[in-house]
């Protein structure tokens, strides 16, 4: 058999670049891919506290607080301690239906109303400022930040 030297080929340099080229690319593709995966599976808890509101209640003699709040995560959030003005809260309900207490579990994407009533003895003051703090089951924990109304 006759050898023809002169079929023109890829040079061993050029393969070898092709080579890692074509490996990397699939490799940053199975790794996003795996991202993507890793984050549906491992839910995130993310709180946020969008509103409070001040009100008096005449009936009781006590002030109200209500906080309103979003899971805007991935994973249901469960409540499990509600500060204000670094004080544990211990009367606090589900305002919808004003039954169910702490601990209190949000749904992803999905949101609650909180109510806070203050102990015995305890009121808001018009232009205080208020910092609210929700502990979840993990031991995370979402501030926010609210001014009393004046009037």
């Amino acid at each position: 058999m006759k050898i023809i030297k002169n079929k023109k080929a890829l040079s061993p340099v050029i393969a070898a670049i092709i080579l890692v080229a074509v490996t990397v690319a699939v490799s940053i593709a199975v790794a996003a891919w795996m991202g993507t995966l890793t984050s549906t599976f491992m839910g995130t808890e993310q709180l946020k506290i969008t509103n409070v509101q001040f009100s008096n209640s005449t009936a009781t003699k006590h002030d109200i607080i209500y906080i309103t709040a979003n899971n805007t995560g991935t994973s249901p959030v469960t409540i499990n301690e509600v500060w204000v003005n670094n004080q544990r809260q211990n009367s606090v309900v589900e305002n919808k239906t004003g039954g169910n207490s702490l601990p209190l579990t949000v749904s992803a994407n999905a949101g609650i109303v909180l109510k806070v009533t203050l102990p015995s003895g305890s009121y808001w003051v018009a232009g205080g400022s208020y910092q609210i703090k929700l502990v979840t089951s993990k031991g995370n924990q979402f501030y926010y930040t609210a001014t009393a109304p004046t009037s």
